[in-house]
């Protein structure tokens, strides 16, 4: 299995961190050392980010509440007005948190909706790494007043009522300006609404060293450039057309279109050439569209043995405008059969709605399909959080998955998953996700593996898409690509030199 080497992107789920946290202390980092530190990162984030106001620190009775314990007395010794509410008896209190606590001199309140409606700023320090189930009548009220206070909040690690492992919210939870985690992000911080409710995040090195991730083996990942830079397919002084890749789409006889952004993409992004294969009704019409993309009309029969004769077409493209026919879905195996790179979108996902079984028993490792949440719906009979729906579907498939959205998940068959947080509101367009099948086609023909090419191409998606702002059309996004290319290639001279 190729595992990416970017551990500061690695995000660990609550039961994770737990295990990071005992592996910490074993290695022997005292934990009253990592609150003591956490405490201290709450603390200093909130300074950094407001004036001094009247604090409410909101505890409950674990080691997030020992957390918040710890940012009340260093906010109080800088001088402001701090007062702390602990969820429970202070008595009861155990461990680090105990010790927190009895570092703490001033006053401990009960925790009441009332209290919170005085707040000028609350620390949400009650949960801590995520509620799987909807809060009790109790907290409930309290995430209630602490919704409707109109108070900025500071949550320490996740706001409470979000599932950090999922991103998911099973009943009320609080919505956060910021949240201060530790070590390692959570999936649920980049998952929606999990994203949408902790507002600005911040990730804090508290101490815990790298080598605890060894025994974890986490196998998610943040979508960023460090987790595919390396693999990503330079142009180099010898190359060649042909060694760049050529890229195969087949396209529909209507939806002219989507094939059109698709191969513009493919030949934007890298790949050398791009040849569009279109029944003889649609030849005319984007052979005059086209210009640096071939266009070949296929047989009135609109099979693809000739179009598939020449195995320098080394990464196709199908789905994109295609339509829902018998001689589509016949394309699609056809393609499959050929054991080449493919990606699948669109139409050539929902032809096989009513025999799902068919399209994932033919499937290879060198697949990717992208589908958004009805496609994924017509096909894979899986439910559950998106993390968990993105990687049983690649697992049921073999395949590569990109599981479409403003969080889009990719998933591999082997248990790798990576979440993308980059895509600005503007990409829910039509054609935009014909454009990124196609940028994942362009990638495969210039050779990327498959896992880094989909998060690739959905990053650099997203970057394009968040760079040319406002009024975007998907026919835009092409052209933009140059400009996201010339981004990450000065990122990547930069960690180079």
């Amino acid at each position: 299995m190729n595992t990416p080497a970017d551990s500061a992107g690695i995000l660990l789920s609550p039961t994770q961190m737990t295990a990071a946290d005992r592996a910490a202390a074993a290695a022997g980092v005292p934990g009253t050392r990592l609150m003591e530190a956490a405490g201290a990162a709450v603390a200093q984030a909130i300074q950094r980010r407001w004036q001094a106001r009247p604090v409410l620190v909101l505890c409950g009775p674990g080691n997030n509440g020992g957390d918040g314990f710890v940012a009340a007395r260093l906010l109080q010794a800088a001088g402001w007005p701090v007062r702390v509410a602990l969820m429970g008896d202070r008595a009861a209190l155990r461990g680090d948190a105990a010790w927190a606590a009895q570092r703490w001199t001033g006053p401990v309140d009960a925790i009441d909706p009332a209290v919170v409606a005085q707040a000028g700023l609350i620390v949400d320090a009650l949960l801590g790494a995520g509620l799987s189930r909807a809060p009790d009548a109790a907290l409930d009220a309290v995430i209630q007043a602490v919704n409707a206070s109109g108070a900025p909040v500071c949550a320490i690690d996740v706001p409470t009522g979000l599932d950090g492992a999922t991103g998911q919210c099973p009943g009320a939870a609080i919505r956060a300006d910021l949240t201060v985690t530790f070590f390692r992000r959570k999936p649920g911080h980049l998952l929606l609404p999990g994203r949408t409710l902790c507002g600005e995040l911040h990730c804090a090195d508290i101490g815990i060293p790298d080598a605890v991730l060894g025994p974890i083996a986490a196998q998610v990942w943040a979508n960023a450039p460090d987790l595919w830079l390396s693999r990503f397919p330079w142009p180099g002084a010898g190359d060649h057309k042909y060694r760049r890749g050529h890229v195969l789409v087949i396209g529909g006889a209507v939806m002219l279109g989507a094939s059109r952004l698709a191969c513009l993409a493919a030949a934007r992004i890298g790949a050398g050439l791009v040849t569009l294969a279109v029944p003889p009704a649609g030849w005319a019409v984007q052979a005059a569209a086209l210009t640096s993309v071939m266009v070949e009309p296929l047989p009135q029969d609109e099979r693809l043995d000739q179009a598939l004769a020449d195995p320098r077409r080394n990464a196709l493209l199908i789905g994109p405008g295609l339509g829902r026919s018998d001689a589509a879905r016949r394309q699609v195996l056809a393609l499959l059969a050929t054991g080449r790179p493919c990606v699948l979108d669109a139409d050539a996902l929902s032809v096989f709605a009513d025999h799902p079984a068919v399209l994932l028993d033919a499937l290879h490792a060198r697949c990717v399909l992208t589908p958004h949440e009805g496609e994924f719906a017509r096909l894979f009979a899986v439910s559950g959080d998106k993390l968990s729906r993105a990687r049983a579907a690649a697992q049921r498939s073999g395949a590569m998955l990109v599981l479409k959205g403003a969080d889009t998940v990719i998933a591999a068959a082997d248990g790798r998953c990576a979440i993308n947080d980059n895509a600005p509101p503007t990409l829910a367009t039509a054609g935009a996700g014909d454009v990124l099948a196609g940028c994942i086609a362009g990638l495969l023909a210039a050779g990327m593996p498959a896992f880094e090419a989909a998060c690739a191409a959905v990053w650099l998606h997203g970057l394009a898409a968040d760079q040319l702002g406002w009024g975007l059309l998907a026919e835009d996004l092409p052209a933009a690509l140059p400009s996201a290319l010339a981004s990450l290639a000065r990122l990547a001279d930069y960690r180079t030199e």
